[in-house]
């Protein structure tokens, strides 16, 4: 049986849009500063809301970052001295579910802390099937809420509009925007894409 490394964990930061995953993410990532910790940030390549290369949140702090396409280039990234593994919209990364889990286990496996943030749901209100499986196997799991922008409830769906109207359900899952794009709205002021 193969030894584990100590100190190994899965951190999972998740919610909807405006919650402040990246905010929390970037948060950890400056403690693991103060404690002189080696750290190695990821974000995908096709997030170009802010500044590419960077972990932005969007009140605008941010943390360098590498851009990646895939969850596989992370690999190449961390050495041996690599104490945590930080990985931003995950659900923009265009792996298998099943890929994104196995790679964080794996680096939890030799004892990194591995810090995860992303969409919990589409704009369909669906799971994003790697954000399902990670959080299924994380040591932690924080769900953030955003503020509704219709009746100021605690908000947990991105709502996603075109021309001001709810984007219809066969829309493309991925789509990158900000406040151009999505609103965050409660459980009650969500307008499913079905029904329009």
């Amino acid at each position: 049986m193969t030894q584990l490394a100590p100190g190994g964990r899965i951190e999972v930061i998740c919610g909807c849009m405006f919650s402040g995953k990246t905010e929390e993410l970037i948060r950890r990532l400056n403690h693991v500063k103060i404690a002189r910790q080696r750290l190695r940030a990821f974000t995908p390549r096709n997030d170009t809301r802010y500044r590419p290369g960077n972990l932005v949140s969007h009140n605008g702090v941010c943390i360098e970052a590498h851009p990646i396409s895939s969850i596989r280039e992370i690999v190449d990234y961390v050495e041996e001295d690599i104490q945590v593994v930080a990985v931003d919209e995950l659900h923009f990364l265009d792996d298998e579910p099943e890929t994104a889990c196995t790679i964080c286990q794996e680096l939890a496996d030799r004892g990194i802390r591995v810090i995860v943030a992303g969409l919990d749901q589409d704009f369909r209100a669906l799971p994003f099937p790697a954000m399902m499986q990670l959080m299924a196997v994380a040591e932690q799991v924080d769900k953030l809420y955003a503020i509704c922008v219709h009746c100021g409830a605690y908000a947990t769906r991105s709502q996603r509009l075109i021309n001001e109207q709810p984007a219809p359900y066969d829309a493309p899952t991925i789509a990158v925007g900000g406040q151009e794009l999505y609103e965050a709205r409660c459980r009650t002021c969500y307008q499913h894409p079905r029904n329009w």
